[in-house]
C-alpha cells in the first residue's frame, strides 16, 4: 500500500445487497464517500467543524466508476483512497474497492463550496496546506 493512500475497511451488510445477493451498485459510492470522510477525519479535518468555523463544505461535482466484480453479503472490503489532483477549490480522488481482487474503481471530484450559497470557493488555506503535503498518486 503506498504511503499516500488511505485504506478504510467496511463490512457488507444484508441491507447493502440487492435481490441478486450482491452489493447494490449505488452502495459502492456510499462506501467511497465514507472512506473520503474518514480520511479527512484522520487528517484532522472534521467536516462539521469546517462548515461551522470556515463556512465551507465539500460537494461531489463528478463521479466516474467502473464495476469489475461483485461484492457479496458479509464480505470485508477495503476502500483505498488517494488524491489524484488538487486545485485551489477542487480535489480529485482516485478510489478502489478491493476484497481479494479489484472490485470497483473510481475517480471522484469534490469541490469546496460556501455552506450557505453552495457557490464554489477556495479551500481554506490551512486545509489546502495540509492537503498539499500529501504525495499524490
Amino acid at each position: 500500500m503506498p504511503e499516500n493512500e488511505f485504506v478504510w475497511g467496511v463490512r457488507v451488510y444484508y441491507e447493502d445487497t440487492d435481490a441478486a445477493g450482491v452489493v447494490y451498485y449505488a452502495n459502492y459510492l456510499k462506501f467511497m464517500e465514507r472512506a473520503r470522510t474518514e480520511w479527512l477525519r484522520v487528517l484532522g479535518m472534521d467536516q462539521t467543524t469546517m462548515r461551522d468555523e470556515c463556512g465551507v463544505v465539500f460537494a461531489v461535482r463528478q463521479a466516474e466508476i467502473s464495476y469489475l466484480k461483485p461484492a457479496r453479503f458479509d464480505d470485508y472490503l477495503q476502500v483505498r483512497t488517494g488524491i489524484k489532483r488538487l486545485t485551489a477549490a477542487r480535489i480529485r480522488f482516485s478510489q478502489q474497492i478491493v476484497r481479494d481482487c479489484l472490485l470497483a474503481k473510481s475517480e471522484v471530484e469534490i469541490v469546496c463550496v460556501n455552506a450557505m450559497t453552495f457557490k464554489p470557493v477556495k479551500i481554506p488555506d490551512h486545509i489546502l496546506q495540509l492537503l498539499e503535503k500529501i504525495t499524490w498518486i
